[in-house]
């Protein structure tokens, strides 16, 4: 099986281009691997090499994306989380630990947290959402990626109107956080909720607005009319 990440590894750098990768990694202030792959084809690749192992086992397939995480490229991530996604129907409680090892030890930016909250630990929260309560847990975290991965895990789910307390739950713990990149992600989260229904989203960033971060307002409002974003950014 290790023989497909190595076929990948080879095709990615065949198409990776010196003028992607300079300009990818001008959108993370950490230091990010990237070979330079186009995302459209980052995504080719992943359908095209999944098509190979789709009728493996879930384990199998996870061995897989395990490697994948390992080498630390954001291409081999993205594939990585396309490949788990594609399980979701095949998910058990079991695959929790898995998720959020691969959060606590692999995720080292933004769109790695993003690329597998949105759609795959989202897609189990969703099928089992007693573990809701682990993402409070995550919430209190000291790693920044599994604090921002709280929030932004909820994004799809926000948008339907589900956990509508657990997100502020999860906001409130994040509330004060000083870290930018935890503050967009739970402020994304809030405008995600306001999308379903933005009267308690208003009412609750009025009621915290002295003391939430200016970043994480903004974003949880953008969504709403003008006349109610001014109120929220009053001063008072």
């Amino acid at each position: 099986m290790s023989e497909i990440i190595k076929q990948i590894r080879n095709q990615l750098l065949q198409l990776s281009e010196d003028a992607v990768r300079d300009s990818g990694s001008r959108f993370f202030k950490e230091e990010v691997k990237i070979y330079g792959v186009r995302t459209a084809l980052v995504t080719k690749t992943a359908k095209e090499y999944w098509k190979i192992i789709k009728s493996s086992s879930k384990d199998e397939v996870f061995f897989l994306c395990e490697l994948l995480w390992k080498s630390g490229y954001m291409e081999e991530s993205g594939i990585a989380c396309t490949w788990a996604y594609e399980l979701r129907k095949q998910y058990t409680e079991d695959d929790f630990a898995i998720f959020e090892q691969w959060v606590n030890n692999y995720v080292s930016n933004w769109a790695a947290c993003d690329t597998l909250c949105n759609h795959t630990v989202a897609a189990f929260i969703e099928a089992f959402p007693g573990y809701i309560d682990k993402l409070k847990e995550w919430a209190r975290s000291e790693n920044r990626w599994v604090k921002r991965a709280s929030a932004v895990t909820l994004i799809i789910p926000a948008r339907k109107g589900m956990f509508r307390s657990q997100i502020f739950e999860i906001a409130d713990i994040l509330l004060m956080d000083n870290d930018d990149l935890v503050q967009k992600g739970y402020g994304w989260m809030l405008k995600a909720a306001s999308e379903f229904d933005s009267d308690d989203v208003f009412e609750y960033v009025l009621r915290n607005k002295k003391v939430m971060p200016r970043t994480a307002l903004r974003y949880a409002i953008e969504k709403m009319p003008s006349e109610i974003r001014k109120a929220a950014m009053s001063k008072g």
